[in-house]
């Protein structure tokens, strides 16, 4: 295997002339596997430097680092989170259209699995008109023109998560019986989304001039 002791020993071994020694001379072979030892701990080591200088690539502390320096602090590990899924919302985020309805949509889904619902009230396609995509309590709504760039979003909270369904002690529709008990390791925790989460998301996506009043639900 390339970098390893036997192909750094071998290397070595083929710049020394070859009449000088015996095709076994276990000294050679012990002194050549001694530097051999140490040019494969450094081929590791610049195999290892190299993968940090990209998110692909890179792993542990060099992932954190990475996203401070991309994004500062707007997008940190979650808990228990690990290098492959933090690493994929690091390259997802990095090319994510903003400053758009479809780009919230798309960061909203991304980070939630729930589609958002977004109403703006200065737009005849959310707010309908006479005989036009109206109906009482179903679609459309009543549109207002003193609420410039500013728009009403609905967010549903993740539902996938193991621990997201489950109750405790005396928690359930019929008290300690109907109670489902979950024991979740970190890892299964990592998806969860804070609330502050959402809202960041937003702010983040959001035109800078633009208000985005905001509803969060399960």
């Amino acid at each position: 295997m390339i970098g390893d002791v036997a192909d750094m020993v071998s290397r070595i071994r083929q710049m020394l002339p070859g009449r000088w020694f015996a095709d076994q001379a276990p000294v050679l072979n012990a002194v050549l596997n001694g530097l051999g030892q140490g040019w494969a701990g450094i081929y590791t080591f610049l195999q290892q430097v190299r993968a940090q200088t990209r998110i692909a690539t890179a792993t542990g502390i060099f992932l954190d680092i990475a996203a401070l320096d991309y994004f500062g602090n707007a997008l940190p590990r979650r808990a228990g989170e690990g290098d492959s899924a933090f690493s994929a919302r690091l390259k997802a985020n990095l090319l994510a259209p903003r400053a758009t309805r479809a780009g919230l949509v798309d960061a909203l889904i991304s980070l939630t699995g729930q589609v958002p619902t977004i109403f703006e009230p200065m737009n005849t396609a959310d707010t309908g008109g006479y005989n036009v995509n109206v109906a009482y309590n179903n679609v459309g709504g009543y549109g207002c023109l003193s609420m410039p760039y500013q728009f009403l979003v609905t967010v549903k909270r993740p539902t996938d998560l193991p621990a997201n369904n489950t109750g405790g002690y005396g928690v359930g529709p019929g008290g300690y019986d109907d109670a489902p008990m979950f024991y979740a390791s970190a890892a299964e925790l990592a998806g969860n989304i804070s609330d502050s989460e959402i809202y960041a998301t937003i702010a983040e996506v959001i035109p800078t001039a633009s208000i985005a009043w905001t509803k969060i639900t399960n």
